[in-house]
């Protein structure tokens, strides 16, 4: 009968796997029978430099954490050799490492995973694991939203350079005049006009001093 100290270890590591279940976003179960330890290490070192954390359990811890964490899995998934890999932010590095690993190795097997507490299929995991890294994907969105916000950044900026809005003033000035311009072109010809010029001329005719 297994002592007081051996069940309080458990159900610590019970509570463990539980809470690391609960917090993460996608996790992979895997069955990883046959790997030796060069290939264990390697397998590891990506894992972590990918931000998933992979550790082999026991079934019994397996199967009493995912319960008490709301994940529903087959009994045939706690059976043989048992890993688990979860990742906290990104849904797709589990999936794609171990996926890719598993293709390359016929003793290495995915038993299954989950989204957000929910439990895939296995085409879902191979879809999962086809799709580019969380980087990747980070950055074709940021580019797609960059675009345009560059384009008006650069059209701020060629304001700016110009001397910003009091720049644009001097343009409407000069604009103004030539709405006007046929007011100031109709003047001069009236002034010009010759009957102002001979008016005088008629009005010293010497006619009149030659009646008297």
């Amino acid at each position: 009968m297994p002592s007081t100290v051996v069940l309080e270890k458990k159900k610590q590591q019970v509570a463990a796997l539980s809470d690391r279940i609960k917090a993460s976003c996608a996790g992979i179960i895997v069955d990883y029978k046959g790997i030796n330890v060069e290939d264990d290490t390697k397998l590891r070192k990506e894992l972590r430099e990918a931000g998933v954390e992979y550790t082999v359990v026991k079934n019994s811890i397996l199967a009493r954490a995912a319960e008490d964490a709301g994940l529903k899995i087959e009994n045939s998934v706690v059976e043989g050799t048992t890993a688990v890999a979860t990742s906290v932010e990104d849904y797709v590095a589990a999936a794609r490492i171990l996926n890719k690993y598993a293709e390359g190795h016929d003793n290495f097997n995915i038993k299954t995973g989950y989204l957000d507490g929910e439990i895939i299929d296995d085409a879902k995991i191979v879809s999962l694991a086809k799709l580019p890294s969380r980087e990747v994907l980070l950055a074709t969105v940021c580019s797609v939203f960059n675009a345009p916000i560059a384009a008006f950044a650069r059209g701020v900026q060629a304001i700016v350079d110009k001397g910003g809005v009091e720049a644009c003033e001097p343009e409407a000035k000069e604009e103004a005049p030539s709405e006007e311009a046929p007011a100031e072109e109709t003047a001069p010809v009236a002034e010009e006009a010759p009957a102002a010029e001979e008016a005088p001329k008629a009005e010293e005719a010497p006619a009149e001093e030659t009646a008297e």
